[in-house]
């Protein structure tokens, strides 16, 4: 049998007895492929010029990625190397040189890697459809299915799998090439000696590692600068990469304190089985927790992020807002408004300064007002004529708001609405006495820094705006249908003036103009740069944390197929030794995750109330967040958890059978 054929041969076992670390890599090259699709695509970048800004993002999240696989590929070849070792040595002992066993493991392994490639360009052009339909909605462009295949993502998923295969076995080629007869038959029995072999020095590090957990995620929690962040980082790395190293003398110590519930059920059965494991590869459980920090801080900061840009965008309330310090201005702009685009309906109206900043300091301190605030004239609680106010909800389809004499109404973000209530300081204002009315907390145009009143705006009877400064002059409307994104370039290039050399120069740097076709391209923008390559990312972590438990839990099928042997020999039922295998796989898949989770919790929750009050509502509420992070991890997690243990729990009991 030549070496091809043999390699071949040896390929396809691989594969069958590594199904899920096959798969793994298929879906892996899928997504590589789906996602430099999206690189290349013609159709997706002239969606908007700014997503050349999204191919860079994915590029570069590429390059994580082939690192990250590349260990998943370099542990796990270093694994099959380890538990086909004294195969490997039988060829040389029947004449077979270093080098050509070495080329054999090498080309079986690449086959395996060539397989998996063919598998997922198909797959992954499945998966780009998807993105695609998803990017074209966010748009609003109408989805065609069109399934065809792009020659230069191709070719750069081929680069990406070539540096991904050719680092991992390069390792490992090396390695057989240097090993002689006696290594490779007993390479299977070395383990990952533990780092700290000493137990109290072991028990230092489990209880130092706790507190550089807490540390860490604080800090990461408080990051204002970039240092800060690094240093959480640095603390929640030594915390994970301790506490695993040293977890297998925290049991013991527990069982030292409490011995009666050493021998409970199968206690002492499960954890001695669970600590032997962790000591002998206590870096690699780690490494595994580390991967799955990643992935739900990765994950939540997408769904953070998604919920911003959602949140922001649903806080527009007109068609198209332009406000502006003169009155020229603005009156150029509904000329050209009326000119070019089909307008339901419009209003031209003021703003006025306010008579001081009093609700402004009441509001710093007991809404957290200032931190989302900006230091500017719109700090003296800005004020908006009654009959202005009331055109502008009839256009927005809203109630009629009745303001009875001498009072004044607030129109506020909703998460301001409970403090104001507390607020009952009467409004002076050149000699009119105002007290307060109604509060309304409609959408109202009031998250941006030029709109109508930053968070808050103050509407006050027709004569009394009479005497009081004009801040801003501004034009509302309404579309009779959704305009494009075009449209609102057109007419926002009609806004800028023209010198004689060419150089467009904006008509005032103080004006502002909004539309909601421009608002939700940008948001459609923002969120394919940031979201995307977001998700791209905790995807591949998470499998590749997955597959590496599992490879390794299925690789103990023929040891716990003994142990339960033995123990049924002994005594134990049938019903009881299930139990205790659920157990341990339960733990074994459990500990790597707990700490993760432990972090990205108060993480995420704080992530979420950084932004803005009244962003993150609704279905991007931190609890729904927080929800649909964890809940897409463990969907995943689960998935590879339920098909390990099937796997484990036929092959284990098969001797029942018999």
């Amino acid at each position: 049998m030549t070496l091809s054929k043999l390699s071949l041969r040896n390929a396809k076992r691989q594969a069958g007895d590594y199904m899920i670390y096959f798969v793994t890599v298929v879906m892996v090259c899928a997504m590589l492929y789906a996602f430099n699709c999206l690189v290349f695509s013609k159709e997706i970048h002239n969606l908007s010029g700014m997503l050349d800004n999204m191919s860079l993002m994915i590029v570069l999240a590429s390059i994580v990625v082939i690192f990250i696989v590349g260990w998943l590929v370099s542990y796990t070849t270093g694994f099959m190397l380890s538990r086909r070792s004294r195969e490997l040595g039988t060829y040389l002992l029947i004449g077979l040189e270093n080098k050509q066993v070495a080329r054999l493991f090498f080309l079986e392994n690449l086959s395996v890697g060539g397989v998996a490639l063919l598998f997922g360009i198909p797959l992954g052009n499945l998966v780009y459809q998807a993105l695609r339909a998803i990017l074209l909605t966010m748009f609003s462009e109408p989805y065609h299915f069109r399934y065809d295949f792009s020659l230069k993502a191709i070719g750069l998923t081929l680069v990406y799998c070539a540096a991904i295969y050719f680092f991992a076995l390069f390792r490992s080629r090396k390695r057989i090439r240097r090993m002689k007869i006696y290594d490779l038959i007993y390479f299977e029995r070395q383990n990952e000696e533990e780092l700290v072999k000493r137990s109290k020095t072991r028990k230092t590090m489990f209880a130092s590692s706790l507190v550089f957990g807490i540390v860490g995620t604080l800090l990461l929690m408080t990051a204002s600068k970039l240092i800060i962040g690094i240093l959480g980082a640095g603390c929640i790395i030594v915390f994970i990469y301790s506490f695993f190293t040293s977890f297998s003398s925290g049991v013991p110590a527990y069982f030292d304190r409490k011995p009666e519930r050493k021998y409970q059920g199968q206690n002492l059965m499960i954890f001695r089985t669970l600590t032997a494991k962790l000591a002998s590869m206590g870096i690699v459980m780690a490494t595994v927790a580390l991967l799955i920090t990643a992935t739900l801080l990765t994950e939540g900061a997408g769904m953070v992020f998604n919920g911003i840009f959602q949140g922001r965008l649903e806080k527009n309330a007109f068609d198209l807002l332009f406000v502006s310090d003169q009155e020229d201005h603005t009156n150029r702009c509904l000329e050209s408004m009326r000119e070019q685009l089909p307008l339901a309906s419009f209003w031209q109206y003021k703003l006025y300064q306010g008579a001081d900043d009093s609700l402004v300091a009441y509001l710093e301190e007991t809404a957290g007002y200032y931190r989302f605030s900006y230091n500017h004239d719109y700090n003296a609680a800005l004020l908006m004529a009654y009959s202005d106010y009331a055109a502008l909800r009839e256009m927005l389809g809203l109630p009629a708001a009745k303001l009875e004499p001498e009072q004044y109404i607030i129109h506020c973000m909703p998460y301001l609405e409970e403090p104001l209530r507390q607020w009952n300081e009467p409004l002076s204002l050149d000699g009119n006495v105002l007290s307060k009315g109604e509060i309304y907390t409609e959408q109202f145009a009031q998250n941006r820094w030029n709109g109508n009143g930053h968070q808050f705006l103050l509407i006050v009877p027709d004569e009394v705006c009479v005497t009081r400064p004009i801040l801003r002059f501004a034009v509302a409307a309404m579309t009779e249908y959704n305009i494009t994104a075009e449209q609102f370039e057109r007419l926002d290039q009609s806004l800028y003036e023209r010198t004689a050399d060419g150089v467009h120069l904006m008509v005032n740097d103080w004006d502002y103009l909004y539309s909601k076709a421009a608002n939700l391209r940008d948001t459609a923008v923002w969120s394919a740069m940031s979201v995307f390559p977001l998700f791209y990312l905790a995807l591949i972590l998470i499998m590749t944390a997955a597959a590496i438990l599992t490879v390794q839990q299925l690789s103990e099928t023929g040891r716990y197929r003994r142990q339960f042997e033995l123990l049924r020999k002994l005594g134990m039922d049938n019903q009881e030794m299930r139990r205790a295998l659920f157990r341990q796989f339960a733990i074994y898949y459990l500990m790597p995750v707990i700490p993760p989770v432990l972090i990205a919790i108060p993480f995420i929750l704080d992530m979420c109330n950084a932004v803005e009050p009244g962003t993150m509502v609704g279905v991007n509420s931190p609890p729904m967040i927080l929800t649909v992070s964890l809940g897409l991890f463990f969907l995943i997690y689960l998935l590879y958890i339920v098909i390990a243990y099937g796997n484990m729990k036929r092959t284990v009991f098969y001797f029942q059978q018999n």
